[in-house]
């Protein structure tokens, strides 16, 4: 598995897997819990070791109970959790806590004594970006004292990260975003990458138009691989992390087979414009 290094020297991997149906009835987002973790413990068997939660997915501690059961220590994996851009998690800095404190809780990221999160983002931002600055204070003092290893956002525009970048201490590491064939987000990935954080992407094989998947399918030919695998490796080759999500086998391994091959620029150039 390759990895990026984050602007605090944290290596993270380039691939991981998204989980925000996972351990729900139906694999339906909001599905109630069922506890399930089979693919989760096929996606590890698989070699994923970096995943990606939420509070708002309400399935912390299904991941870390998946985790646990494939009987690998807690320094295997990358854990990814965020705590919502909502009035009820960033209204006082004891609101801030509790979110952070009750993903820690949730995940158990003490079972072999090793009691962090390594990536925590805030999922959405909101419209008072001093509120922001807030929630980030607090979440930087959780840093100093090594419960959380990097921490970052989710969803935010120029604005709303420049501002974090002008006016926080420990700068964002990460800004996860919405990028897929059809709407790459070039204009935000840009502006990550100028400034040192590390986008990822979320959905990156989502909402897919039929004419992108034939001229990826097309691409692919040349080199043995599927659209996906074409889609992944074209955001991987430009800097972006990607956490594509299955709960099918076959397609887990699918997804990360893409560090045998390397697309031409003209490729690139073809993908860039979908």
């Amino acid at each position: 598995m390759e990895t990026i290094q984050l602007n605090n020297g944290l290596t993270i991997p380039v691939v991981g897997s998204g989980t925000n149906t996972f351990g729900k009835e139906n694999r339906e987002y909001m599905g109630t819990i069922n506890g399930e973790t089979t693919e989760l413990k096929e996606a590890v068997a698989n070699g994923y070791r970096l995943f990606d939660t939420a509070i708002a997915y309400r399935n912390e501690a299904v991941v870390a109970k998946g985790l646990k059961e494939t009987g690998l220590g807690r320094e295997a994996f990358f854990l990814t959790s965020k705590i919502p851009g909502e009035e009820a998690y960033y209204k006082d800095a004891a609101a801030v806590k509790e979110g952070v404190e009750s993903s820690l809780a949730a995940l158990d990221t003490d079972y072999i004594d090793l009691y962090y999160i390594d990536l925590y983002l805030i999922h959405h931002p909101w419209d008072n970006l001093e509120q922001i600055l807030a929630m980030w204070r607090v979440l930087e003092a959780f840093v100093d004292k090594g419960v959380l290893k990097a921490i970052g956002v989710s969803n935010f525009n120029q604005e709303q990260l420049g501002y974090l970048l002008e006016h926080s201490r420990i700068k964002p590491a990460v800004n996860q975003i919405e990028s897929h064939p059809g709407n790459w987000n070039d204009a935000i990935i840009d502006f990550c990458l100028e400034n040192h954080v590390v986008p990822e992407a979320w959905g990156p094989l989502t909402k897919v138009s039929d004419e992108a998947k034939e001229t990826l399918c097309k691409i692919g030919a040349a080199y043995n691989k599927n659209w996906a695998q074409v889609a992944l490796r074209y955001q991987v080759q430009r800097g972006v992390i990607v956490i594509p999500k299955s709960h099918n086998n076959e397609r887990q391994k699918e997804n990360l087979a893409l560090f045998d091959f390397e697309l031409s620029s003209e490729d690139m150039q073809k993908i860039a414009t979908l």
